[in-house]
């Protein structure tokens, strides 16, 4: 970003007088928020270079902040409802801090990333208590596929709404909550990681998901999936995405029974672009890295495993057709789903088989992702995150 630009960002002043400091407080509890938050704060200091930034999120916005920012992902990083039943007593212990937090250190906004089993009980929380001048959320929170009843109490608690979703704007501007369509943070991530070499036709990109729970649940499925490969394609290697050095180690122990009885499996370490672009086929955990694949023209399958409890309450409480975000852009289903009992790993091989050696399957695919990619917009999100946010914390008089 040359000079220039920084003599032309936005509202570096309040009502006339020069803001020094500014003090945001953010609030991530996800690998993926991480990554969107550490983005967002880069943005923000090149706009706002005298910016302080509090909080909770991972190591990434930990190394931004400095200071007393605290890095709590792999604690705060729990998947499905049972689990967070489970882990009550540790949300809550942290949800007191969080208010105490903000409460000592008065920011000018609080910025909650994704993350709505917390952030939205934070956003209730704050308001009620009248805490923090402004109240941001950035990556809006799914409701609208489980409970569209809560976006009207949503505009009560939240004073902006940065989504990423075109769809979404529309029904969050119903409520009278204030809302901006940045686009996606990861067309610009995804984008600098684009590489040029060409497929390896033996080559599977397995993707278990950023957390610990998730990846225990999904691992037995994956390796029964690569042992009925070896036996039909032994020519074929394998090659999963770990998203921390802890599910590294996790992952590798949970390969230790099988050896070297399934032909060559590496596990790479913050390689999943890489991955995701030199593999022929994949699986992927449902989440951020369905998009991710999409974007890298990936064909891939989908997996979804969690506690018996937690989808028995998705089931109930979920309203839309398709659980991956490429099926939901689609309005259809582009990628295959294997979800919790239909997770069968043979199905899954098969599937896989059929992406391999089907051209016309494979074509089709890719062009059903270029169209959904398409609809995230053309990059810049972390920069219209930051304009807004500063727009909304120190509006021009």
């Amino acid at each position: 970003m040359s000079g220039e630009d920084k003599l032309d960002s936005p509202r570096r002043v309040l009502g006339g007088v020069p803001i020094s400091p500014m003090n945001l407080y953010f609030l991530a509890g996800e690998a993926s928020g991480d990554n969107h938050g550490a983005a967002l704060m880069q943005w923000l200091r090149a706009f706002q270079p005298n910016v302080r930034f509090l909080g909770r999120g991972g190591p990434q916005m930990k190394q931004l902040a400095g200071g007393e920012f605290v890095n709590w992902i792999d604690q705060a990083g729990v998947v499905g409802l049972w689990e967070v039943v489970k882990h009550y007593p540790y949300f809550w212990r942290q949800m007191q801090k969080t208010l105490d937090e903000v409460a000592v250190s008065k920011p000018d906004a609080v910025i909650l990333i994704d993350y709505p089993g917390f952030n939205l009980r934070l956003a209730r929380a704050l308001r009620r208590r009248s805490l923090g001048e402004k109240i941001i959320y950035y990556i809006s929170p799914q409701v609208w596929a489980w409970n569209r009843r809560r976006i009207p109490r949503m505009a009560q608690w939240l004073d902006l709404m940065l989504c990423i979703f075109p769809f979404e704007a529309e029904l969050y501007e119903q409520s009278g909550l204030h809302t901006i369509f940045v686009g996606h943070p990861m067309i610009e991530t995804l984008a600098a990681k684009r590489v040029t070499a060409p497929r390896d036709p033996n080559l599977i990109g397995l993707f278990p998901g950023s957390r610990a729970r998730e990846v225990s649940k999904l691992m037995p499925i994956l390796l029964e999936v690569m042992r009925h490969l070896h036996s039909q394609r032994p020519a074929l290697r394998f090659e999963i995405a770990a998203a921390s050095d802890a599910l590294a180690r996790q992952i590798r122990h949970d390969l230790q029974p099988v050896g070297d009885s399934l032909g060559q499996i590496a596990v790479l370490l913050g390689e999943a672009a890489q991955t995701m672009q030199r593999s022929a086929a994949g699986v992927v955990a449902s989440g951020t890295a369905t998009l991710e694949a999409a974007f890298f023209r990936l064909p891939f399958v989908l997996v979804y495993k969690v506690a018996g409890l937690t989808y028995l309450a998705g089931r109930i409480l979920i309203r839309v057709k398709h659980l991956g975000m490429p099926n939901v852009l689609a309005d259809r289903e582009i990628v295959p789903e294997f979800i919790q009992e239909n997770a069968q790993p043979d199905a899954i091989a098969t599937e896989l088989l059929r992406l391999l050696d089907d051209p016309a399957r494979r074509a089709q695919m890719i062009a059903d992702f270029d169209t959904v990619v398409a609809k995230l917009g053309k990059g810049g999100a972390g920069e219209t995150a930051a304009r807004a946010i500063l727009d909304a914390v120190a509006p021009t008089t």
